[in-house]
């Protein structure tokens, strides 16, 4: 399958930068600017590069959640551009996510198997919360009951036809669909990996009586009934949501600009492409940050990374190992199984907007969030509970002298006033309250990381820490010290990462399908075959954007497993395919991840295949506006580290900062959107590229 996060009464909250022109467009302008932007949930981030003089603009705007398109329109008037002077737009949106979380879901019918209707509710025997009774042991199935057609049809697990799909049977499946008066319909009928006949003829049946169909053999093309036939009931049920947005997209684009949609695998796809699927997009604003660090780690050498994105509301974490973002295919969304192809990203609830309250005799952070309305009590919306950023605020981390993009004026008393209801609680001090919140919301994120290192078998240890996103330097050398990683890199433009990873995102299409080939009984033949036919067809849309075949690059992995496993590893290969040299892969990575190895038969069990072109910009081309340098503090502040009491602790602005000079903490770095923190033992420096980097030290 191909792979592919409001602007309104709330202040426009803007940066500018290389502007040589404030006022109105040039005829220069017409066609040139290629932007990346990403809708989050709170915030729409943009990051634009003029290809004809290199002249770079970033703002940030509130979302519109109910309008996406208002969202990008908004961005594109922060930064003085409109639809007819962007040559690309290079997007990521969490819209996906959005609707599968808030249940705001097309109505639609499931077709399936005669005997497996409800395949669906049954789903698998384990229980959401294990030890908590009072949850229901599964979420409802998406497709009620009376919504549920059976078809008498019948495919072997070798494919082979066990019970032939009649043209009368056909018709009749046809016939219920229609009565039941919906637009979309997913099919997932048994076995369709391996023999997708039934299906594809059912697909060309039912597209004469409905609008939008979704065929399980397309979404999620290998075994495991229950997931697959979730994976294309959600791809199904976004369908309509999916059109509708993507005619106003390309209406609004008209003939100006090529729109590019970053899809859940970490690249771009076309808009035809995610038209089709557009579970593609579910992960789609996460991905581009995780994308970004990857390209991040290529730049500065760095073997193995964790990224770490920390925005308003969650807390994203991800693992990049000898250069490259991991991508898995058994995921979950709002609870429910998703099979296709994703950055393996962990999310907690954990943002600066969380909301920290008393549960029992400790301090509970989150998940809910106080969001962007009314927002943290700092901001002075009229937001009244604690939050990690009032927790910061208190602490003297944020600067109440500067407007937070621009429009915010921070309060550190309003920020005082929401922490003394936990000060009360505990009896102690509302210093000592705030710290006790940024210590719990530091454990929840370690957490975070600590499961996807460990699930990838990797040691933190051995990791630089990337840290991005409006919160994420704040809490980044705290949470570094903990795992005794060494290294943490702020990149530039970290407010805005997701944006600049949709900027300099490779185009790519990737697809996974079953083979279960016995290494006992290998067939070289037709491995190479399966091989090269995927290859082919994926690259056929990157070729029909205008790249040139040679510059296509393309990546096999196998997922092999021991027999009996369940789970399988991921393992790398080139053509012509060596099975000697593919088992002993298999076998030192097994042992990598499980502690040991056997030299038993192995099954390849998946093929998947990434095609990919280079990204027409990287990092180097983008730099941050030339400011003038200085060593000198923009002030000198009290700032709590721990228990002991406050510090004294220097305040710079990062433009400012010339490079290599060496900051040493206790010191605070801040641009418009973002905060660094450095306590103390910690030392950060700008390198040549315009990245932060910053050694963690002990703090001993």
């Amino acid at each position: 399958m191909p792979c592919g996060g409001n602007h309104n009464e709330f202040p426009l909250t803007t940066k500018f930068r290389h502007f040589s022109r404030v006022n109105g467009m040039s005829d220069n302008d017409k066609g040139t600017w290629k932007v990346g932007i990403d809708i989050g949930g709170t915030f729409t981030d943009v990051l634009a590069i003029n290809a004809a003089d290199g002249e770079v603009r970033t703002a940030k705007v509130r979302s519109q959640t109910h309008d996406p398109i208002t969202s990008i329109v908004s961005a594109y008037a922060a930064i003085r551009i409109d639809w007819s002077t962007v040559s690309d737009l290079m997007h990521g949106t969490t819209m996906a996510t959005n609707a599968i979380v808030e249940g705001n879901l097309a109505p639609l019918a499931l077709v399936a198997t005669e005997g497996f209707r409800d395949t669906i509710e049954i789903g698998r025997q384990n229980r959401r919360e294990l030890y908590r009774l009072e949850v229901t042991p599964k979420l409802p199935p998406l497709v009620p009951q009376h919504l549920r057609v059976e078809a008498i049809e019948r495919i072997g697990p070798e494919g082979q036809v066990l019970k032939p799909l009649t043209e009368a049977e056909a018709c009749r499946v046809a016939g219920i669909i229609d009565s039941l008066n919906v637009d979309t319909v997913a099919i997932a009928l048994q076995h369709c990996f391996v023999n997708a006949d039934h299906e594809k003829r059912l697909g060309e049946q039912l597209s004469s009586t409905v609008k939008y169909v979704a065929l399980s053999h397309e979404m999620s093309p290998e075994p495991r009934e229950f997931e697959r036939t979730n994976t294309t009931i959600l791809s199904a049920a976004l369908m309509p949501l999916t059109a509708s947005y993507l005619d106003k997209l390309q209406a609004g684009a008209g003939d100006h600009s090529n729109i590019h949609l970053f899809h859940s695998a970490g690249g771009m796809a076309s808009v035809e492409a995610v038209r089709s699927r557009p579970l593609t997009l579910a992960l789609s604003g996460p991905a581009a940050g995780v994308a970004a660090a990857g390209k991040i780690c290529s730049e500065l050498g760095l073997d193995n990374a964790i990224g770490f994105d920390m925005g308003g509301t969650t807390t994203d974490t991800c693992v990049v190992i000898d250069g490259k973002v991991q991508v898995g295919s058994d995921q979950r969304l709002a609870g429910r199984p998703v099979r296709q192809l994703m950055v393996a990203v962990e999310s907690i609830g954990a943002g600066g907007g969380s909301i920290a309250r008393v549960e029992g005799s400790a301090v509970r952070v989150g998940p809910d969030s106080a969001g962007s309305e009314p927002g943290p009590a700092c901001y002075g919306l009229g937001g009244e509970l604690p939050t990690v950023t009032d927790a910061n605020m208190t602490l003297g981390y944020l600067n109440p002298e500067r407007l937070l993009g621009g429009a915010i004026q921070l309060s550190r008393e309003a920020a005082g006033t929401a922490m003394q209801t936990l000060a009360d609680a505990f009896a102690t001090s509302v210093d000592e309250a705030a710290l006790g919140v940024y210590r719990v919301a530091n454990a929840s994120m370690a957490r975070a990381l600590r499961r996807v290192t460990v699930k990838r078998g990797v040691d933190a240890r051995s990791c630089s820490l990337i840290a991005f996103g409006g919160a994420g330097p704040m809490h980044a050398v705290a949470l570094a010290r903990e795992f005794g990683i060494a290294r943490v890199v702020v990149p530039k433009f970290s407010s805005v990462f997701s944006a600049l990873g949709c900027l300099t995102a490779e185009l790519s299409y990737a697809e996974q399908h079953t083979v279960r080939m016995p290494s006992a009984d290998w067939d070289a033949d037709r491995m190479d075959t399966l091989c090269r036919s995927m290859r082919d067809r994926l690259s056929t849309p990157i070729v029909a954007a205008g790249h040139a075949a040679g510059t296509i690059e393309t990546l096999f992995i196998g997922l092999i497993r021991y027999a009996g496993q369940s789970d399988t590893v991921e393992v790398p290969f080139v053509l012509p395919c060596d099975p000697e040299k593919l088992g002993a892969d298999f076998r030192a990575r097994h042992k990598k991840l499980y502690g040991f190895a056997t030299e038993e038969a192995w099954l390849f069990e998946s093929l998947r295949t990434t095609v990919s072109a280079p990204s027409q910009h990287s990092f180097t081309d983008i730099h941050e506006t030339g400011q003038e340098k200085s060593t000198t503090p923009i002030s000198v502040d009290q700032c709590w580290f721990d228990a002991s009491g406050p510090v004294t602790t220097r305040r710079f602005e990062r433009g400012a900062l010339p490079v290599d000079w060496e900051v040493e903490g206790p010191a605070v770095i801040e641009d418009n959107w973002s905060t660094i923190v450095l306590p103390p033992g910690a030392t950060a420096w700008i390198d040549a590229t315009g990245h932060l980097i910053i050694t963690a030290g002990t703090g001993a």
